[in-house]
């Protein structure tokens, strides 16, 4: 499966041909041979990678080169101009990365992707490709610790501003907020450590009656569990070290557009400027990333300004680890769903555990929005407070035997962290406190242990931590 990948050119990539073209052809080029109707789970092992593409390798190979032989003097002109499909530079593009590329778009109902060296990466690549020039976010405080640092405290630096909202899901204070120079509203789908759920299709209907964009982290219900770009959202990024690889052993993001949005409803001004990277000056011809690229105009932007000149580049190798996680991610993430309902409901029934955070018990003030859009689960994370001091909490975490004290989510392997003092270290106190990031919380994320052995081994460190 060739693919544009010079900086004018790609269908999905880093440039390409017309709008027009490049959206008509999307579903064929993201998912491959595969039938339209292909299930998820056979999405989630076949899009996105044509093996007689690359020498009949049943399995993505690593593309372990910098670069790629232009060939000669006139296919090198033609790729550099978008004429000819073909790969130049890992920085922009690489045949491993787009591979990944391509199956993450099609697992999330997306027009393209692109892969970048880590989560926070995709995040602030996403909101300051929104928000460059002076605009504004609308974003709650109750994101992850590194969101919210970079939201409050470092965008700012940039002329990029946010308005925190305390519930994203009150539509009334959300439009409070819009103004003329807001540009996105950018929540996750479900909170990190409380597990609130995003109410999408609403906001994302607020969100677009004022032309504003509305960006979504699905880190942790991963597109297995929820689709955001189906209920209305417009850019979807993720995490992939986290369930997406799903073993703990490499870092990676990745942002994918929905390729609805009118990026030059003149809220955007970056994306009609015209601009040398895709215009040919030599012979008069000169484009902004809107009239080129129409409704990919976001994700063509992303890889071709952000990636290609900021270069958190995806390895090669991760994106082979991340392709080989992706392979498993129905049968992993429903199983630990499964364990995750299981020792959420324990916890309930625990001495000194005082409150459980999980939205998939059905026993919460959101019990709706997990039949509306998270019937198979909301994820493997879950969160619970103790009675006692902050010294009870180090001794649960220490007497763990089966939980890895590790900062991460989503691994197989099961584990424990103390969110105030780790995640969310650099969150200020009162939103922490607002977010119920107390002293007293201790996060777990689920892995594929048996759900009993988890169990027990919870109760026998918090029995013994008093």
């Amino acid at each position: 499966m060739a693919v544009n990948v010079s900086v004018n050119s790609g269908n999905g990539k880093s440039g390409g041909a017309a709008a027009s073209t490049a959206t008509a052809s999307t579903a064929t080029a993201i998912t491959g041979e595969l039938p339209a109707d292909a299930a998820f789970a056979t999405r989630a092992i076949h899009a996105g990678y044509v093996p007689a593409d690359n020498g009949r390798a049943a399995v993505p190979p690593i593309y372990a080169s910098a670069a790629f032989d232009l060939g000669d003097a006139s296919r090198g002109d033609a790729l550099a101009a978008g004429e000819l499909d073909g790969f130049e530079y890992s920085r922009v593009a690489n045949p491993t990365v787009d591979a990944l590329e391509r199956r993450v778009a099609a697992l999330e109902g997306g027009i393209g992707a692109v892969a970048v060296g880590s989560g926070m990466a995709a995040v602030t690549y996403a909101l300051m490709c929104a928000g460059e020039g002076g605009g504004r976010i609308i974003a709650p405080s109750n994101l992850y610790g590194a969101s919210v640092d970079a939201l409050g405290d470092f965008l700012p630096q940039f002329g990029i501003h946010t308005d925190f909202v305390k519930n994203v899901n009150d539509l009334d204070e959300v439009a409070s907020k819009i103004g003329p120079d807001t540009r996105a509203i950018f929540a996750e789908t479900v909170a990190n450590p409380s597990t609130e759920l995003l109410d999408i299709e609403p906001l994302a209907r607020l969100a677009h009656e004022h032309g504003v964009a509305l960006i979504v982290d699905n880190t942790v219900p991963t597109p297995y569990l929820l689709r955001p770009i189906e209920f209305g959202a417009d850019v979807v990024v993720h995490s992939t070290t986290k369930g997406i690889t799903g073993h703990g052993n490499a870092i990676g993001g990745i942002v994918v557009s929905g390729g609805t949005f009118d990026w030059a409803n003149g809220r955007f001004p970056q994306f009609t400027a015209r601009q040398q990277v895709i215009s040919d000056d030599r012979n008069g011809e000169w484009h902004s990333f809107a009239e080129k690229y129409g409704k990919a105009a976001f994700i063509k932007r992303i890889r071709i300004k952000y990636l290609r000149t900021f270069g958190a580049v995806a390895s090669p190798f991760n994106a082979y680890l991340s392709l080989v996680g992706l392979e498993t991610l129905p049968q992993r993430v429903s199983r630990q769903v499964e364990s995750a309902r299981r020792i959420a409901a324990h916890l309930t029934r625990t001495p000194h555990v005082v409150k459980v955070n999980y939205s998939g018990l059905g026993n919460t003030p959101q019990f709706d929005l997990v039949g509306k859009y998270f019937p198979n689960g909301v994820g493997q994370i879950l969160s619970f407070l103790v009675d006692g001091s902050a010294d009870n909490v180090r001794r649960i975490i220490d007497g763990t035997r089966l939980f890895s004290y590790v900062p991460n989510i989503g691994d197989a392997r099961s584990l424990i962290v103390d969110p105030a003092h780790i995640t969310h270290r650099e969150v200020p106190a009162e939103a922490r406190v607002a977010a119920g990031v107390t002293d007293n919380l201790i996060r777990l994320s689920i892995g594929l242990e048996d759900a009993a052995d988890l169990i027990a081994d919870l109760d026998q460190a918090i029995a013994a931590a008093y």
